[in-house]
């Protein structure tokens, strides 16, 4: 069997998704000029990692920013509540729009072409939102629960092309209203329609369960998306952070339906783009987390293996960007075979995390 090529599989990762949005936004001047720009500057930092890569560096071409821990929902087994990520108490001691100003900088001087600013609601953090738009070199798709849009960010929206909203939504009004809060389908859906009459590219995130795999996944779905302007959705296993939300956790069987529903909505829409994490690990070696493909920075700084794994041994504010990629606790992660193996719901790092809080308190054992 070959040997898996990681720093191949991330450069023609990143090709294929700048290549489909350009494709997915032929209809949308002002969006499509953009894209071809950014396709030049994505080119750019394909060689710039690569030469880190011949350096000893690894860097994954894609960040996750939790920018905030506050948030108006309460959504059913969301996973940074179940974290403590996400509290409804003043946060303290988070990241300026300064601090995350300049590790934005810092990721724009590795070739990091994709940093998803996720929360809490991110929405709430206007002033990192507003920094984010200034880095024209990488798109910051925005995973926000749709409920702080309002006309000064549809203004923001239009001037800053790389600023990419992905609404979070669960399939049709019952079950999203049921996990998310009543009205809050109406109040995404709504929101959608802006975006369309307005001219402004969206995105969709759908957390992937038992209970809602089969409508997600439909044409009629996929329809009503694609109809409102969405031009990207992704999908993402739920992760059992309770025991009472194991059920949700898709197994094999939903997991099988979802790769050939993908196969199939691939083949059929070329006006979308279609993603689905974790995606086959199997064929990537692993979970891609911890600096294999990406890499998560939480509200306060803490660099860690990804969202659902909040585990940290080191903090951009007390160094780099470029050491904490680096971080002792990813290195192990890696080395040690952690990032392999069979689990249930979408993270194998929740499953194992005895063994990585263990590796991050400096105790492997």
């Amino acid at each position: 069997m070959a040997q898996f090529d990681l720093q191949k599989h991330i450069e023609q990762g990143v090709e294929k998704i700048v290549t489909d949005t350009l494709k997915a936004t032929l209809k949308n001047p002002r969006e499509s000029a953009f894209m071809a720009k950014f396709a030049v500057s994505s080119r750019k930092a394909s060689k710039t990692r690569l030469k880190f890569e011949q350096e000893g560096l690894h860097v994954p071409g894609f960040l996750i920013a939790s920018i905030t821990s506050s948030c108006n929902l309460h959504c059913a087994g969301c996973y940074s509540r179940c974290n403590n990520a996400t509290v409804d108490s003043a946060p303290v001691r988070q990241l300026t729009g300064e601090e995350w100003l300049k590790i934005f900088r810092e990721a724009d001087d590795l070739g990091i072409s994709f940093i998803l600013l996720a929360g809490g609601e991110p929405m709430i953090r206007r002033d990192i939102i507003e920094a984010a738009g200034k880095m024209q070199n990488i798109i910051f798709p925005i995973f926000t629960n749709g409920t702080f849009l309002d006309e000064r960010y549809f203004r923001l929206l239009n001037e800053r092309r790389n600023l990419v909203p992905v609404l979070s939504i669960e399939g049709g009004r019952e079950i999203t209203n049921q996990r998310r809060g009543e009205g809050i389908y109406e109040t995404v859906t709504a929101n959608m329609d802006a975006f369309r009459e307005k001219g402004l590219i969206f995105g969709a995130s759908i957390t992937v369960t038992t209970e809602n795999v089969e409508e997600v996944t439909s044409r009629e779905f996929l329809d009503g998306l694609i109809e409102k302007g969405c031009k990207l959705v992704i999908y993402v296993e739920f992760v059992p952070v309770t025991e009472e939300a194991r059920h949700l956790a898709p197994g094999e069987k939903e997991r099988a339906y979802m790769e050939s529903a993908m196969e199939s909505l691939r083949s059929h829409y070329d006006e979308a783009v279609l993603l689905s994490f974790p995606g086959d690990e199997l064929a990537m070696g692993g979970c891609m987390a911890a600096g294999r493909e990406f890499f998560h920075i939480n509200s306060h700084g803490g660099a860690e293996p990804c969202p659902f794994s909040p585990y940290s041994d080191i903090n951009v504010k007390d160094t780099s960007l470029r050491d904490a990629i680096a971080s002792p606790l990813f290195h192990q992660l890696q080395e040690q075979g952690i990032l392999s193996g069979e689990h249930v719901g979408g993270c194998v790092l929740y499953e194992k995390r005895d063994q990585v809080a263990a590796i991050a308190s400096g105790s492997d054992g």
